[in-house]
């Protein structure tokens, strides 16, 4: 299920929640997916625009981001 959602935000661009484990303990993040080479998932934050490079086991959960329901017809038809 957290493949289906990186290629989401990779293909549309949009933002998605996740919930990543790194040195800085358990924590959740709003990404842009840029890029998935060899199980790294390449993204850029609200914050720093600067790609940045995750490994996709440190990846535990992802979801829409916050006012995303995933209806990307209404997107497609302008009713955005």
């Amino acid at each position: 299920m957290v493949e289906r959602f990186l290629r989401y935000s990779l293909e549309r661009q949009r933002k998605i929640a996740v919930i990543v484990q790194d040195d800085q303990g358990i924590r959740r993040m709003n990404i842009i997916v840029t890029r998935i080479e060899n199980g790294t998932v390449y993204h850029a934050t609200a914050r720093s625009k600067k790609e940045k490079a995750l490994a996709m086991e440190q990846i535990l959960s992802a979801s829409y981001a916050r006012g995303d329901d995933g209806d990307t017809m209404k997107q497609e038809n302008g009713k955005f």
